[in-house]
C-alpha cells in the first residue's frame, strides 16, 4: 500500500509538473518527472520542515539547485501544505504569481534558495551546511540540529563554481550536507557524453565526500542512501540517483527535447495514459494531500516541541538569551571610528582591519575570511582561530584560492541565519564571484564583501590586478550597495551600513596606499554623501583616495579666488536614495558639478548631470609605483586643478 501511494505522489508531482509548463507554453518539464521519486522519498520521509511554522530555526534546508526544474518544488510544497495554491501553479511563469520560471527565495513559501545559475545552489548549500555546523557549536545540538538536502544536475556539476564550493565542503567534513544527483545523461544540448566523460562519484570522493549510486526511481533504494548519508557524520554525501528525464514520455523520454520545451497536447496525453491519470489538467488525489500531511505532522510536533524548549531555556539563562538574540534578534550593530595620530597616514583596508577585531571583540555573530588574501585584505580575527574540522570554534574562515566558490558560501551562511559574514578578495577578482555578487542581490541576501586594492595606484603589480571598470560594473547591480571610505570615519560608518543593512548585500572597497586618517567624528556615510568643505563656484564629488586630491585641487583654485565645494561620496547608491532635499543641499542648485574617482567614468552622469564633467580612468592602468602612476593618470592635485579650471572657463 505505501508502494502505491508513494507512486501516486510522485505522479502527482509528475503531472502537475507537466500540466503547468504546457498551460504555461515555457518551462521544463524532463526533469521534475525525472525527479519525483527522490522528491517523494525526501519530503515524506526525511525533510524535516514544518509548513505552519516555515522559519522555524531548526528547520532542514533545501536547495534545488537544478532550479529550472522548479515545478518540482512548486509542486511537492504545495502537496506539502505550504501557501503555494493550485491557482499559483496554473500561473506558473506569470506576472505577479510566486511560481516563477527559476524562483530565487521565499523561506514564508517553503522556498530556500533555487538557482537560475547552475552550480551557485549547490555551492550556496555548502554555506548553509558550514552555519549549521558553526551555530550548532555555539548553542548545542539541543537547540541546533538539522541538514542541508538539495537537488543538483548535471549541469551544476559540471559549472566551476560548484566544485570550488564542494572542495571545500569534503575538506571541513561537513556531514550534515547532502545532496541528490539527477544523474540523466542529459543536457539541453543534448545527450552528457558530447561535453562530459569524468566519473562524478570519483571526482566528489577525492574531495572526501561519501559518494552513493542508486536506482533514481528506486524510492527504497533511494531511502536506503539517503539514511546511509545521514549516519556518515564525517563527510558530506552525494548520492548519484540514476533517472530517466521525462520518465514516462513514450517519445521525449532520454531526449533533450524534454529538456526545456513543453512536451505538447499529444504527448502530454499519451504520458498520462501510460500512468492511468484519467484526471483533468491540475488534479491532486485527496488520498496524496492527506499523506503528505500525514508525513510532515511529526515535524510539526517537533517544532512546537523546539519553540517550548527555547523559551524555557533562554527564560532559565540570561546568558543564553543574550547570546541567541544577538544571533537571531535585530539588534544594530554599533561601530566606533578606530584613532590615529593626527598626521597618520593609514591604508583604508587598515582601517577595516581594525573595524573587524573590535566588531568581532563585541558581536559572537560576526565572522568571515578571505580567498588566500587574509594578511593583504587585513581580515583576520585575532581573538579566534580558524574554522576546521577539528576546530568549529574558529570564526576565520580560509576559503583557499576559490572565489566563485566563497561567492556562494557566503551568500549561504547569510542566508541561513544566525550569523553575519563576509567574504574578502581584491576588488579586480571581484569578477570571478560576480555570479554571486548578483544573485546575492537578486535574493536580498546581507552578505558582506571586503574588496581591496582599490584602484590603479596598488602600483607595480600592474593592470591585471588594477581596479579600473570595477566600481562602475558593481554599482550596476540592482540592489548592491558600493561604499568606498577615504577615512577611518567613512571607513567605520561603511561597516556600520553594511552590518545593519538586512536586505541586500554591500561591497566595502579599500585603498592598499596610505591615507589620511582624519578625525574620529562620525560622519553620514549611510546617506551616501556629505559636504567637506563649502564653496560657490563648483562642485568637485571624490570618492576614497581621491578625496585628499578633490581637496588638493580646491585649495589650489581657492588661491585664485575661484571655491570649490568638495563632497565626498563614499556610497553613490545610499546619496541616490535620499530625499530631493538632501541631495540639494549637498550637490547645490545650479552649481557646476563634477566627479573625480580612479575608475572609469561610466555612470557618473546620474550625479555630475550631461554637463558636467567627470574625471577618472577611461584605459588599463600601468606597473609603476603609485606616484608615478598619479602623474601618468591626471590625478595629482594641479592636474585636477588645470581640469576644473579649464571646464569652468
Amino acid at each position: 500500500m505505501a508502494n502505491d501511494i508513494e507512486q501516486l505522489a510522485a505522479n502527482t508531482i509528475r503531472t502537475l509538473a507537466i500540466d503547468a509548463v504546457q498551460k504555461a507554453n515555457s518551462g521544463h518539464p524532463g526533469g521534475p518527472m525525472g525527479m519525483a521519486d527522490m522528491a517523494v522519498v525526501l519530503w515524506s520521509k526525511f525533510l524535516k520542515v514544518d509548513p505552519k511554522n516555515p522559519t522555524w530555526e531548526n528547520r532542514d534546508r533545501f536547495v534545488l539547485s537544478a532550479g529550472h526544474a522548479s515545478m518540482l518544488l512548486y509542486s511537492a510544497l504545495h502537496l506539502a501544505g505550504f501557501p503555494i495554491s493550485i491557482e499559483d501553479i496554473k500561473n506558473f511563469r506569470q506576472l505577479g504569481y510566486p511560481t516563477a520560471g527559476h524562483p530565487e527565495l521565499d523561506v514564508a513559501l517553503g522556498i530556500e534558495t533555487t538557482t537560475g545559475p547552475l552550480g551557485q545552489g549547490l555551492a550556496t548549500g555548502v554555506g548553509m551546511a558550514l552555519a549549521e555546523v558553526k551555530l550548532r557549536d555555539i548553542f548545542g545540538p539541543e537547540l541546533v540540529d538539522h541538514r542541508t538536502y538539495g537537488i543538483v544536475s548535471d549541469g551544476d556539476i559540471m559549472e566551476g563554481v560548484a566544485f570550488e564550493a564542494a572542495s571545500l565542503a569534503g575538506h571541513l567534513g561537513l556531514g550534515k550536507l547532502m545532496y541528490l544527483y539527477d544523474d540523466n545523461d542529459i543536457t539541453l544540448d543534448g545527450p552528457k557524453e558530447w561535453s562530459y566523460s569524468e566519473d562524478t562519484s570519483q571526482r566528489f570522493a577525492a574531495a572526501g565526500w561519501q559518494t552513493l549510486a542508486v536506482d533514481g526511481h528506486d524510492r527504497a533504494a533511494i531511502a536506503e542512501a539517503i539514511t546511509a548519508g545521514i549516519a556518515d557524520e564525517a563527510r558530506p554525501t552525494i548520492i548519484s540517483c540514476k533517472t530517466h528525464i521525462a520518465y514516462g514520455s513514450p517519445n521525449k523520454q532520454d531526449s533533450a527535447a524534454a529538456h526545456g520545451s513543453p512536451l505538447g497536447e499529444e504527448e502530454v496525453a499519451l504520458v498520462k495514459a501510460g500512468f492511468g491519470w484519467e484526471h483533468e489538467p491540475f488534479h491532486v488525489p485527496s488520498e496524496v494531500y492527506a499523506f503528505f500531511a500525514e508525513a510532515l505532522d511529526d515535524y510539526h510536533q517537533e517544532s512546537g516541541d523546539w519553540q517550548r524548549n527555547l523559551e524555557r531555556r533562554l527564560a532559565g539563562d540570561a546568558e543564553l538569551a543574550a547570546a541567541w538574540r544577538t544571533h537571531f534578534g535585530d539588534e544594530p550593530f554599533s561601530v566606533a571610528v578606530p584613532e590615529y595620530e593626527p598626521d597618520a597616514r593609514v591604508a583604508t583596508r587598515a582601517i577595516s582591519g581594525a573595524v573587524v577585531n573590535a566588531v568581532a571583540a563585541d558581536r559572537s555573530d560576526f565572522l568571515g575570511g578571505s580567498a588566500d588574501l587574509t594578511p593583504t585584505n587585513n581580515t583576520y580575527i585575532d581573538s579566534s582561530t580558524n574554522f576546521s574540522a577539528e576546530d568549529r570554534s574558529g570564526r576565520n574562515f580560509r576559503f583557499g584560492v576559490r572565489e566563485h566558490g566563497m561567492g556562494a558560501i557566503v551568500n549561504g551562511i547569510n542566508l541561513h541565519g544566525g550569523l553575519r559574514c563576509f567574504g574578502a578578495t581584491f576588488l579586480t577578482f571581484s569578477d570571478y564571484m560576480r555570479g554571486a555578487i548578483r544573485l546575492g542581490a537578486l535574493m536580498g541576501a546581507p552578505s558582506i564583501w571586503v574588496l581591496t586594492h582599490d584602484s590603479i595606484f596598488l602600483g607595480e603589480d600592474g593592470p591585471t590586478h588594477q581596479a579600473v571598470e570595477h566600481l562602475a560594473a558593481l554599482r550596476a547591480i540592482p540592489n548592491l550597495w558600493v561604499i568606498r571610505p577615504a577615512n577611518a570615519a567613512e571607513v567605520a560608518g561603511g561597516w556600520e551600513v553594511a552590518l545593519n543593512r538586512r536586505q541586500g548585500p554591500t561591497v566595502l572597497v579599500f585603498s592598499r596606499q596610505g591615507l589620511p586618517a582624519g578625525g574620529v567624528d562620525p560622519v553620514p556615510v549611510d546617506r551616501g554623501a556629505y559636504v567637506i568643505r563649502e564653496g560657490a563656484d563648483a562642485v568637485l564629488v571624490a570618492t576614497g583616495s581621491e578625496l585628499e586630491t578633490a581637496i588638493a585641487a580646491a585649495d589650489i583654485l581657492s588661491a585664485e579666488g575661484k571655491t570649490v565645494r568638495v563632497v565626498s561620496m563614499p556610497c553613490r547608491e545610499a546619496f541616490l536614495a535620499q530625499d530631493e532635499a538632501y541631495r540639494a543641499e549637498v550637490l547645490g542648485n545650479g552649481i557646476p558639478v563634477a566627479s573625480l574617482e580612479a575608475g572609469v567614468t561610466f555612470g557618473w552622469s546620474d550625479i555630475v548631470g550631461s554637463d558636467g564633467l567627470s574625471i577618472g580612468v577611461d584605459r588599463f592602468g600601468a606597473s609603476a609605483p603609485a606616484a608615478v602612476l598619479a602623474e601618468e593618470f591626471g590625478f595629482t592635485g594641479s592636474q585636477v586643478a588645470d581640469k576644473l579650471r579649464s571646464w569652468l572657463g
